[in-house]
C-alpha cells in the first residue's frame, strides 16, 4: 500500500474513532515512557477523508495510533509521526482489522471498528468478512456483542472499569436475559468503588461468619475442607490437562511430586489410624490391659500395599 511519512501537528489529526478505543492510562503511561527514552518508533496511522462538518474540507482521521497519541499528549509533544495511507477510510479501517494479527485489539475494540464498517460505512457483514480476512461468524459475533450490551457497560469498559471479559461473558449475557438484572449489577459495582467502606466491612462480616463455622467444624472439619479443595484442583488440573497439545514437559515434571506429596499425606492418616486408640473405647482398653497389640481395625499389610500401588497408579 502506498504510503508518506511526516511529521503532523497533533491539533490536526481528526480523531473520530476515539470512540471504538479502550481508555488504558497505566498502558498510555507505559508507552509515554517508551517514546520518551525511545523515541516515536511506530508511526501513527492516517488517510485523507471529508471533514465532519460539510463534507468539503479534507481531514486526515486517525485509523491507528490512538494510544501513541495519549502517550505524546501525556509528554507534552505538539506532534505525532504519521504514516498516511493512499486510501479511502473504508479500505484503512479494513486494513487495520485483518493486521490484526501485528497489533491486537480487544474484543471490544474490534467490535466497534466493525459496527462502523457496518451501520457508519455500509458494508455488509459478508464483505467485512470476506475483505478483512475472517468469516462471517467471526463478524457476527462481535456485533452481537454490541447488541446485548447496554450503553453505560460499554461505557463502563471503555474507561476502564469493567473488562473486556466481564462485559461479554457476564453482562452481555444477562443484559439478554433481564436487562433490570444487568443494570442492578452495575449499580453493584459502582457502590464498590463509590463505598467501599460497605464493601469492606461486608467482607468481613463473610469472614467471620466462616470463622465460626470453622470453630464449629473444629481440625477434623478444616482436614475434610482442604481434601475436597485438593479434589476440586485436581479436577480442574485434569480438565485443563485434557486441552494441551502437546502436555509440558514442565507439568510431566511436577507430576511425581504431586504423586509424593499425596502418598505421603495417605500414609500418614494410615499411621495416624493405626495408632489412634481414642477412635474405640474398647480397644483403648484392650492396648491397656494386653500391652502392644495390633489394633482391631488395622488392615493387613497387603491390603495396605495394594491400596498404596493403586492410588500412586
Amino acid at each position: 500500500m502506498d504510503c508518506d511519512r511526516f511529521e503532523l501537528d497533533l491539533h490536526r489529526l481528526d480523531l473520530r474513532f476515539a470512540g471504538s478505543r479502550l481508555v488504558e492510562p497505566r498502558a498510555v503511561a507505559r508507552m509515554a515512557q517508551s517514546i520518551e527514552r525511545c523515541g516515536q518508533i511506530v508511526p501513527c496511522i492516517v488517510v485523507a477523508a471529508p471533514g465532519y462538518a460539510d463534507g468539503s474540507a479534507e481531514a486526515l482521521v486517525l485509523v491507528d495510533g490512538y494510544r501513541r497519541v495519549a502517550a505524546l499528549r501525556r509528554l507534552g509533544r505538539d506532534t505525532a509521526g504519521v504514516e498516511q495511507w493512499a486510501c479511502n477510510l473504508t479500505e484503512a479501517l479494513l486494513g487495520i482489522l485483518a493486521r490484526t494479527q501485528d497489533r491486537r485489539f480487544a474484543i471490544i475494540e474490534e467490535a466497534l471498528l466493525l459496527r462502523e464498517l457496518v451501520q457508519g460505512l455500509g458494508l455488509s457483514q459478508h464483505d467485512v468478512a470476506q475483505r478483512c480476512g475472517r468469516d462471517v461468524s467471526w463478524v457476527s459475533r462481535r456485533l452481537h456483542l454490541l447488541s446485548g450490551l447496554p450503553d453505560a457497560a460499554l461505557a463502563a469498559v471503555r474507561g476502564g472499569h469493567l473488562s473486556s471479559w466481564a462485559a461479554n461473558r457476564v453482562v452481555a449475557p444477562l443484559a439478554r436475559a433481564n436487562a433490570e438484572h444487568a443494570a442492578r449489577l452495575r449499580t453493584a459495582r459502582e457502590r464498590m468503588v463509590s463505598q467501599p467502606r460497605l464493601f469492606l466491612d461486608a467482607l468481613q462480616a463473610n469472614e467471620a461468619g466462616r470463622a465460626g463455622e470453622r470453630l464449629r467444624d473444629g481440625p477434623e472439619g478444616a482436614c475434610i475442607g482442604d481434601l475436597r479443595c485438593l479434589e476440586a484442583v485436581i479436577a480442574r488440573l485434569r480438565k485443563r490437562v485434557a486441552t494441551l497439545r502437546p502436555v509440558p514437559r514442565r507439568l510431566i515434571a511436577a507430576a511425581p511430586r504431586l504423586r509424593a506429596a499425596i502418598d505421603a499425606l495417605t500414609t500418614a492418616l494410615e499411621r495416624e489410624d493405626m495408632h489412634d486408640p481414642d477412635g474405640d473405647p474398647r480397644r483403648s482398653a484392650q492396648l491397656a490391659g494386653a500391652g502392644a497389640q495390633p489394633a482391631r481395625d488395622q488392615p493387613p499389610a497387603g491390603t495396605v500395599a495394594q491400596y498404596r500401588a493403586a492410588h500412586s497408579a
